[in-house]
């Protein structure tokens, strides 16, 4: 499914134009977004992250030293 999101702000004006044009396209809806205010609060990003090594040692191995 693919979804075209038109803004809030635009939806009065573009919403319908755009229903009609993909109306008979299979696997494509227009809808309007609900949203009203950003999610992210902070503008210094998320915390930390913190990388580790993907590799498992296997059972019975000797770690490098």
């Amino acid at each position: 499914m693919i979804y075209y999101v038109i803004p809030r702000e635009l939806a009065d004006k573009h919403y319908d134009e755009f229903k009609k044009r993909f109306e008979g396209v299979e696997g494509v809806e227009v809808i309007i977004d609900r949203r009203f205010r950003e999610r992210r609060v902070s503008d210094e990003g998320g915390e930390t992250r913190m990388l580790r090594d993907r590799r498992r040692r296997r059972p019975g191995e000797i770690p490098e030293v």
